[in-house]
């Protein structure tokens, strides 16, 4: 007796997001750990997962990948839109080491922050506060460039004044020669940002799904809150807001190139994330599974080798 068999009628009916196929979910995590990179018909051709042994790997390996990207525009004397998360985040020491080993200058690069913990207005904590992610991301990106690091008027963060103007910000740029590249991580219940899979339900289409810029004020979705506080709040749930701000697929969607990691382990056989990855490739682009549509552009994905599974349970 499992979940499908058992949902009706318990306290998760009506808490897992509707649109859920729970059915679909499981089958995408049944498969053999090796079978994990095999192509899918809607993955873009360009578009590779990339195993990790290790977390050190992880970090090198997603960092160089970005590191290089920043680099590569840099000699094609071109801008560079970056869509930056907070979370993962230990690539960011190895994109600073390379970049500052290279001597590549990011004065060509334009920054925009994903997300931001908020109220239900949109008002976000002050940037100073320990757990702002413009806090993190200048302390683990900006900040270690130094003489090398992107301009101040060149880094967006997304305040309700400044989010609302990524996307038309974003255009100039594309027409200036800019490529989008998105960096991005993999939610519990597989968003992307903080786009959580229950607005799909606001929406008739999925084009106008897609057209969705972004969101102040996002409510999260309850696995997104606790997820949060193992993560990043040391399990105290208390402190995790219930929204934020943050892009949506009218943004992400737009990428040239996408970077993504998915890192979720705690040690000791213990995780959060590998449902999380087979499904964002395995189940088809779906506006409930917003991280369904990452496999359809250009670009890569790490992944820890462990979150492949098998996924099974464990009684140690």
């Amino acid at each position: 007796m499992n979940l499908l068999t058992t949902l009706k009628g318990s306290l998760m009916e009506g808490f897992l997001p509707a649109g859920w196929d729970l059915a679909k979910i499981d089958a995408c995590c049944a498969h053999p750990p090796e079978s994990i990179d095999e192509r899918r018909p809607w993955w873009h051709e360009r578009f590779q997962p990339v195993p990790c042994a290790s977390t050190t790997d992880f970090d090198v390996m997603m960092g160089h990948e970005i590191a290089a990207t920043i680099r590569r525009a840099r000699e094609a004397g071109k801008p560079l839109a970056l869509v930056l998360p907070v979370g993962p985040m230990g690539m960011y020491r190895w994109a600073v080491y390379f970049l500052r080993e290279w001597g590549v200058s990011c004065d060509h690069v334009h920054g925009f922050n994903m997300d931001e913990w908020s109220d239900a207005h949109g008002r976000t904590l002050p940037a100073s506060n320990p757990g702002a992610f413009q806090n993190a991301m200048e302390g683990a990106f900006y900040g270690p460039l130094a003489d090398l690091t992107v301009p101040r008027d060149r880094r967006w963060f997304a305040t309700p004044d400044r989010l609302p103007h990524y996307a038309p910000r974003i255009a100039e740029l594309k027409d200036q020669g800019a490529d989008l590249v998105v960096i991005f991580g993999i939610g519990r219940v597989c968003h992307i940002a903080f786009w959580e899979p229950h607005f799909a339900a606001e929406f008739t289409s999925v084009d106008e799904w897609k057209a969705q810029t972004h969101r102040l004020g996002a409510k999260l979705h309850p696995l997104t809150i606790e997820q949060n506080a193992q993560t990043s709040f040391k399990s105290r749930t208390t402190l995790v807001p219930a929204f934020a701000n943050t892009i949506g697929p009218g943004v992400f969607l737009q990428a040239d190139w996408i970077i993504g990691g998915a890192d979720g382990t705690f040690g000791r056989g213990m995780q959060w994330q590998g449902m999380s990855l087979w499904t964002t490739l395995r189940y088809g682009p779906d506006p409930w599974v917003p991280s369904s549509f990452m496999p359809t552009l250009p670009g890569r994905l790490f992944f820890l080798s462990e979150l492949a599974g098998p996924l099974e349970p464990e009684m140690n």
